[in-house]
């Protein structure tokens, strides 16, 4: 019997023994567990955070050239706006080219009727201007003034 007893005591022993290993093990998993999450969550962020970080600043970036092309495209409307209000200025120039270019036709017309009156005149001048003497014996000052004043007449 004692052998029997001293074989149960053995096996006993083994399986305390394994029981005892197993709570230990089990106490080390559970007491490192929350460590272990942080250092998971730990790692996570530090894979994530940079390329995150990098991406915001994209955003941001982006942003601002959004708003200044959103207040490029107000101001160009304002200018277009600006521009189809300024359809009867545009109108009323053109009515004053028109006006300007009728003027300039009557101007044009009077004095092509006074070339024809005055031309008979002209042609005596022209006449007369043949018939004044050289003035090359004058001096040079007063030769210049009469030339000048023949050239005129």
């Amino acid at each position: 019997m004692t052998a029997k007893v001293y074989q149960l005591d053995q096996e006993l022993e083994a399986r305390v023994k394994k029981a005892t290993e197993r709570i230990s093990e089990n106490m080390h998993i559970v007491a490192n567990e929350p460590s272990l999450a942080f250092y998971r969550l730990q790692e996570h962020i530090r894979k994530v955070l940079p390329p995150m970080m990098e991406k915001r600043v994209e955003v941001l970036d982006l942003q601002q050239q959004l708003l200044g092309r959103c207040f490029d495209v107000e101001y160009a409307v304002s200018a277009i706006d600006a521009m189809n209000g300024a359809g009867k200025s545009f109108g009323n120039t053109l009515e004053f080219f028109k006006n300007a270019i009728f003027l300039k036709q009557q101007l044009n017309y009077e004095e092509q009727r006074r070339h024809k009156k005055d031309g008979n005149r002209d042609s005596v001048y022209k006449s007369l201007s043949v018939h004044i003497p050289t003035l090359d014996h004058l001096p040079n000052e007063i030769s210049d003034v009469v030339r000048g004043t023949a050239n005129k007449v």
